[in-house]
């Protein structure tokens, strides 16, 4: 692991990098340089989806890397079309050879679609990949606690992880304390908030200014002191390694309470509930 990064401990035991590298919506030969440019920068954890459509491109740059496999913690998550128990198993075979790797250290359900009522089998295709050694740790996305609650009794390995729309304007308060109490991480995406205003909030231009900080740093650090995983997303070279550097600083309870106070309940992505893209 990167000494600039602390891990959090996973529920199985397994550590996992507290802030990695998202590669969503980043072209596939754009993700080879930017994972580059992130592993270079100090990150060893690494995001990625089958329906990112870069595996390949996320692959060949940890191959690159010339780093340890083992230093590298890299996610994938299952395509909205793949789910059930043998669909899952050959989506699995497929996301792995397009990464180039023996095994993943994370691979999530990347939305539990309830209407289709397939979550389930493809979770129990999770707990063989899990028991054969193929994945190091299994969890979900997007998951609702209703969700979870559901997941968690009717199999037998509880998620590791959680990965959900979780920022300043939307702090998940419900989840994160159903995830807390049942042992799971939540991990934050789209933690900055894609950019639509977040960033140019008076509260946190102002703590910015306060730490001689960035926006951006403002909020990760934020999701760093709230104990969630976060996975920053960017192409852009000095934004990665910005991003990074938030570990040297730490936010005090006026921030916090400031930061805390923007909450609106606001999803820039679609409902867990209902979403069923076909």
């Amino acid at each position: 692991m990167s000494s600039k990064v602390p891990p959090i401990i996973l529920n199985n035991g397994v550590e996992m990098p507290q802030l990695g590298f998202g590669v969503w919506q980043v072209p596939d030969d754009e993700a080879e340089r930017a994972v580059a440019t992130a592993l270079e920068a100090g990150y060893r954890s690494i995001d990625t989806a089958a329906f990112y459509g870069n595996e390949a491109g996320t692959g060949r740059a940890v191959a690159a890397s010339g780093l340890p496999r083992e230093d590298i913690f890299v996610t994938t998550k299952l395509d909205n079309g793949d789910q059930g128990y043998d669909a899952t198993l050959r989506a699995f075979d497929a996301s792995l050879a397009k990464l180039g790797l023996d095994y993943v250290d994370l691979y999530l359900i990347h939305w539990p679609l309830p209407a289709r009522g397939t979550y389930i089998d493809s979770y129990k295709a999770f707990e063989k990949l899990y028991g054969d050694g193929r994945v190091r740790a299994i969890g979900v996305s997007n998951f609702l606690p209703e969700h979870l609650e559901r997941l968690i009794a009717e199999t037998s390995v509880i998620p590791a992880v959680n990965q959900i729309e979780l920022h300043p304007h939307l702090q998940q308060h419900a989840a994160r304390e159903y995830h807390a109490e049942q042992g799971i991480a939540t991990e934050a995406w789209s933690p900055l908030g894609q950019g639509k205003g977040l960033l140019e909030v008076p509260a946190i231009v102002a703590i910015a200014q306060k730490h001689n900080r960035t926006p951006a740093q403002v909020v990760l650090r934020w999701h760093v002191q709230l104990g969630t995983v976060v996975i920053p997303k960017s192409v852009t070279p000095s934004r990665i390694r910005e991003n990074i550097e938030v570990f040297d600083f730490s936010l005090d309870t006026e921030d916090l309470a400031a930061i805390s106070a923007l909450n609106e309940d606001r999803r820039l992505g679609p409902d867990p509930a209902t979403h069923d893209p076909r």
